[in-house]
């Protein structure tokens, strides 16, 4: 009888948590992305593969981006309300998260939202992009380092701009 009140006790003591977790809603990627679906009944389009194609763009990145998601939503010409987007994703992402970069036209038909986020020596990005016709929702991991590595092979070195002799 000890043993099954033991058991009885272990069994409650996990599941309780769980179901805790559980109810506590989505959040990150998977939350933003059903939050729209639910505000604008919009439904996303999920890339096949997109895990493969995620460890192929790590790969060929030499380890420069990776864990990447991505959601579109197609014809997505509903008006938005750019500071309730950005107080949405905001709360989805959760702590941790600043937003980097807002861009809203006057009209609000185009928006983008960038966030970032430290993961160690990576860097998490949360890119969310609405330009009228499509929304696009991105998640991806960079390593700082190779994406300024990366830019600077792109640098003008022809031109001394600290030094202006003219």
């Amino acid at each position: 009888m000890r043993r099954f009140l033991f058991v009885f006790v272990c069994f409650i003591a996990l599941v309780v948590p769980v179901a805790v977790l559980a109810s506590s809603g989505e959040g990150g990627f998977d939350g933003v992305v059903r939050s729209l679906e639910l505000k604008y009944h919009v439904h996303a389009t999920r890339i096949p593969f997109l895990g493969l194609i995620s460890f192929v763009a790590r790969k060929a990145t030499q380890d420069g981006v990776s864990n990447l998601h991505v959601a579109e939503f197609e014809h997505f010409d509903v008006s938005m309300d750019g500071e309730e987007l950005n107080r949405m994703v905001e709360q989805k992402l959760g702590a941790g998260w600043e937003r980097m970069i807002r861009e809203t036209k006057r009209n609000g038909s185009e928006q983008t939202l960038i966030f970032v986020h430290p993961e160690g020596k990576r860097m998490g990005m949360f890119i969310v992009d609405a330009d009228g016709n499509d929304l696009n929702v991105v998640q991806l991991s960079v390593d700082p380092d190779h994406l300024n590595e990366s830019i600077g092979k792109y640098d003008h070195h022809d031109k001394d701009w600290d030094n202006d002799s003219d």
